[in-house]
């Protein structure tokens, strides 16, 4: 069958179309996605302002449009932090469906970090062992650990690479003191979590998902996309401790000009390399491999087990 998922997330409204059958790997057959950093389109009071809220219908109906087009069966939509955090959520919510017709299920960060940690599992399988999974997204870092294909531990932070700078890092070059400042936050943050994973004992294989992620693990030296899903792509806390300070030197149009950088997210970088770097540090984690598979691959997988068979 043909399934279409649709990620409103904090950075990107995404729809992944693929051909899917219980017991089979998905196959992606299209890919629709527009950037609209809906994060950043909240007002004073953290709700989506009227017109964030015309520009995410207008790009809901173009996806549901494209998802149609493809011949999707279905289409499995959902909306992460930003939607989840705004104050008026209800309303964008009860407009969306008014207007496009999709029911559009917030998930829980708990619900995140648990599907980026299934889709991790079927990608590496059963004989990577303990799995420790490290997601960044535009609002929120995704944290789950586990041996089964049910994390044992599982933690949303407030640390996305879109909010982060939003709220932090306002200059192009950020200001150092600022920098320093959101060092500090991240790392408070996420220390009050360690205690919670560590102990269930070290991890077989760590692994992040996320554009951010990638985005790091490529500047860094790794594969590039067009050379494959299969070709294993990792990333070193110590070459992330070297780029760290380089990007902090950056402008947004440098850090742009970097491979593997788009112009949509080099202002997001830095803080997104902080909270990496800050949670490998912290973690223990000297090296770590980006999985392909992430989200929405998640939700696919889960709506395929639950198919009759």
């Amino acid at each position: 069958m043909r399934l279409g998922v649709l990620d409103v997330g904090s950075n990107t409204i995404h729809l992944l179309v693929v051909d899917a059958h219980p017991g089979a790997r998905p196959l992606p057959a299209h890919s629709h996605k527009v950037e609209l950093r809906l994060a950043e389109l909240l007002d004073e009071r953290g709700a989506v302002s009227p017109e964030g809220v015309e520009r995410l219908v207008s790009v809901i109906a173009g996806a549901v449009q494209a998802a149609e087009d493809k011949g999707c069966e279905d289409v499995l939509p959902f909306a992460t932090s930003a939607v989840r955090e705004a104050t008026n959520a209800d309303e964008v919510l009860a407009r969306v469906k008014a207007d496009t017709g999709i029911d559009l299920p917030i998930l829980s960060g708990d619900d995140e970090a648990r599907l980026t940690f299934l889709a991790a599992r079927r990608w590496f399988g059963w004989s990577a062992g303990k799995l420790l999974v490290l997601d960044i997204g535009g609002g929120s870092l995704e944290i789950a650990y586990g041996i089964d294909e049910e994390p044992d531990a599982a933690a949303s932070l407030p640390l996305g690479a879109g909010r982060l700078t939003s709220g932090w890092l306002t200059g192009d070059p950020p200001d150092p003191s600022d920098i320093k400042a959101l060092r500090r936050h991240v790392r408070a943050t996420i220390a009050r979590t360690v205690g919670e994973f560590s102990r269930f004992g070290a991890p077989d294989h760590v692994v992040a998902t996320s554009k951010t992620f990638k985005q790091l693990a490529r500047i860094a030296g790794a594969a590039r996309s067009a050379d494959g899903l299969y070709v294993q792509r990792d990333l070193s806390r110590k070459s992330l401790e070297e780029w760290v300070p380089r990007l902090a030197a950056m402008t947004t149009a440098e850090r742009s000009a970097l491979p593997g950088v788009s112009e949509g997210r080099a202002a997001q970088l830095l803080a997104g390399a902080l909270v990496a770097e800050g949670a490998m540090d912290l973690f223990g984690v000297d090296d770590l491999e980006i999985c392909p598979w992430a989200l929405r691959e998640g939700v696919i997988l889960r709506r395929l087990d639950h198919l009759p068979t």
